[in-house]
């Protein structure tokens, strides 16, 4: 049944709950601010909620170390206004998926506390010990140039413990069967409160098999199995959402042959050579990219996204590829992070420029799989590189031009409010936003409208059409429907001719436009391209959203 899988035909908004609305004037988001804005995000066209982590922790790492997995933060709110904002996103007929966050914990978790003072607590074989510093202490870390090693001497428990992030996120060992039990018992408590999944946190690394003298290399996929079997017994219809920055080689490992481990994966590949295309003009790279993740289960289904509450990651692009990337859009070392990505919003990369952005949403919207859209991206937010690392693309919603920008009425933001001359809350937010009929918001709610009016984007079969470089034209074809969609990534007008086949091929409606295309003579369309343009068109008649139905 179609609705069984109503992830293939979702509109997920990622955001922080801290960072979003706060309705006691404290200077922090929470959960009742939240819940006063579903009406916005529903009204939008968000159909899913991906709530970053909200549990309580020391906050050291935006939430990733984790305190305690059963419990909400104090200072975004109690249970009570949780279930509330649960209640009020079922009643708007949202979803919400929550951060799982199970490699590791906080070094604050009672976990680890009872772990590091007495070797023979239950909780110790929860964590990966060594008695002497591996000859790998200083191998494999997620952050090189702020950490200085995967492996820590802890002075209480003396002996040194493995982490592959930062030290004060200590790894758990999840194939200790008490970890997995407990993990599961984390799933099951969150799906008895109503969300609909997760996003899974650092998973190559929550299926490594870990110690001293490990190979990193070994990996258990058959947990996926096992989580994914439980989280359907609790709640049938639940998701587990991977991010996983693997190569297209093993991402059926993380599906399953069979469909049966992972039901959605965050594009990596994908989302890299996009932005190679965006920088070059070139869009063979993301075209070979595209092929690359073509195979998947039929109940499996690509997440893509532009930007993330992460740097953007292009560790998996060639060197090459790579410096033209950093040239158009991180130019200066404060843009650059870890000498392999960016933590940078989109608006900004690509200048402000309305024309780019919009192409880079448009092909975020029509690309195979399930569009993800980040908190403020619909408005055009920008960062703030005077903040810390990732800090600087983790601003506060900008709601108004009211002061700090309508997200407090506190003195003192959690985290500074943009205020300058381009990308300032005075000059991009929400309320005037809304006011304007051609604001980027406006164009926003208008393509996921006709996105959710395509369903074969995301469950039908496609194709990439024959045409220059710098185009990429794909066609979707589903229960007797067909769409093409054509991007033109130059600044510099385009000509695109392409021969339609099959039933209705000699005429192409434009769905975001009153116009059509008719073949010529010689069979092909002719289809002109602004600089950065692109075009939605269905293949033959008319719009169905717009055509009556057939009495039956």
């Amino acid at each position: 049944m179609i609705h069984d899988l109503w992830y293939k035909h979702a509109v997920i908004y990622c955001l922080d709950v801290e960072t979003f609305l706060d309705s006691n004037g404290d200077g922090i988001g929470d959960f009742v601010g939240l819940t006063a804005r579903l009406d916005y995000l529903a009204g939008l066209g968000v159909t899913c909620v991906w709530l970053l982590p909200f549990y309580t922790s020391p906050n050291r790492d935006n939430g990733y170390d984790v305190s305690d997995y059963y419990s909400v933060q104090r200072k975004t709110g109690t249970f009570g206004e949780f279930v509330e904002f649960m209640n009020r996103a079922r009643q708007l007929g949202l979803r919400v998926i929550a951060d799982l966050v199970v490699n590791h914990t906080s070094d604050q978790h009672p976990w680890f506390r009872a772990a590091r003072r007495d070797p023979q607590s239950e909780y110790r074989t929860w964590y990966v010990w060594s008695k002497k510093r591996p000859r790998d202490w200083n191998k494999g870390m997620v952050f090189p140039g702020v950490q200085k090693s995967t492996w820590t001497r802890d002075a209480v428990a003396g002996e040194y413990y493995f982490h592959r992030f930062y030290d004060f996120q200590p790894d758990l060992d999840i194939h200790n069967p008490a970890v997995k039990e407990e993990v599961m018992r984390i799933m099951g408590f969150w799906l008895e409160l109503g969300v609909s999944g997760f996003r899974v946190d650092a998973v190559p690394f929550v299926v490594s098999r870990k110690g001293a003298g490990v190979r990193p290399h070994i990996k258990d996929y058959e947990l996926l199995h096992e989580m994914r079997h439980f989280l359907q017994w609790r709640r049938g219809d639940a998701i587990l959402l991977a991010e996983a920055n693997v190569p297209p080689t093993e991402s059926m490992e993380y599906f399953g042959d069979n469909g049966d481990r992972l039901q959605m994966m965050l594009n990596f590949w994908v989302n890299q050579r996009i932005f190679y295309a965006l920088a070059s003009g070139d869009t063979r790279p993301l075209q070979d990219a595209l092929t690359a993740t073509y195979q998947r289960p039929y109940e499996a289904q690509w997440g893509n996204f532009l930007r993330s509450h992460d740097e953007l990651d292009l560790g998996r692009l060639t060197t090459h590829q790579r410096q033209i990337v950093f040239d158009a859009f991180g130019p200066d070392k404060p843009m650059q992070l870890y000498n392999r990505g960016i933590r940078r919003r989109l608006a900004p990369m690509l200048n402000n420029d309305r024309r780019r952005i919009e192409l880079a949403y448009s092909l975020m919207f029509t690309l195979p799989g399930t569009p993800v859209l980040r908190y403020g991206d619909e408005i055009g937010m920008g960062d703030d590189l005077r903040l810390p690392e990732r800090q600087g693309a983790r601003t506060p919603m900008q709601w108004s031009s009211d002061r700090h920008g309508g997200f407090t009425s506190g003195r003192r933001p959690c985290t500074p409010v943009i205020d300058d001359a381009i990308y300032g809350y005075k000059k991009v937010n929400v309320a005037d936003q809304r006011r304007d009929p051609q604001s980027l918001l406006n164009w926003m709610e208008r393509v996921i409208r006709m996105r959710k009016e395509c369903p074969e984007i995301g469950w039908g079969d496609w194709k990439i059409l024959r045409t220059e470089p710098h185009v990429l034209a794909m066609r979707y074809d589903w229960n007797d429907r067909a769409t093409i969609i054509v991007h033109s990534f130059v600044d510099r007008p385009t000509v695109v001719r392409l021969r339609v086949e099959g039933p209705g091929g000699e005429r192409l409606v434009n769905l975001l436009s009153n116009d059509q295309s008719e073949a010529g003579e010689s069979g092909r369309h002719v289809i002109e391209l602004e600089p950065y343009g692109y075009k939605w068109y269905r293949v033959g008649g008319l719009d169905p959203a717009m055509t009556p139905a057939r009495s039956a």
